[in-house]
């Protein structure tokens, strides 16, 4: 027997890959660069990644996206540590070009912070839409309901 892959769930951690990568440069981006033209950039960029993840959340299941959300946030928190100690003194306890190092932490600290924010969003309009969408039925039995007033 062959193993087959789904090709869905390899395009879903594409796009979210992909959404990574632009939330983390648009906030990198942002947060550097002070004029007009770089930010109206980074925003885009930002709004494209953000379009990614909730391409992702719609394709996947609500515990799938509780999870992602989850990881995101336990993986932000952890980098927060380094900016505790903060990016240069990181940079410079390793061995290399100390800016990138700061850059890179900052990216990766903006991706997951962003990604995070963007998964507990949409799986907090998943829960909203499961609750309301489950309510529904019982409104409408209560509306149509005639009360014999004899």
């Amino acid at each position: 027997m062959h193993d087959v892959l789904s090709t869905i769930t390899r395009s879903d951690r594409l796009l979210l890959a992909v959404s990574f990568i632009c939330l983390a440069a648009a906030g990198t981006t942002g947060s550097v660069v002070e004029t007009v033209t770089p930010t109206l950039a980074a925003t885009a960029v930002a709004i494209a990644g953000v379009y990614g993840v909730a391409s992702y959340a719609t394709r996947v299941s609500r515990r799938t996206l509780a999870t992602l959300a989850l990881g995101f946030w336990v993986a932000f928190l952890s980098l927060t540590s380094f900016h505790l100690v903060g990016l240069e003194t990181v940079g410079l306890a390793v061995p290399g070009n100390v800016a990138v190092y700061v850059y890179s932490l900052d990216a990766l600290t903006w991706g997951t912070l962003l990604t995070a924010c963007a998964a507990t969003a949409f799986l907090g309009f998943r829960e909203y839409g499961a609750t309301t969408s489950a309510d529904a039925p019982e409104e409408k039995v209560l509306e149509s309901e005639s009360y014999d007033t004899r």
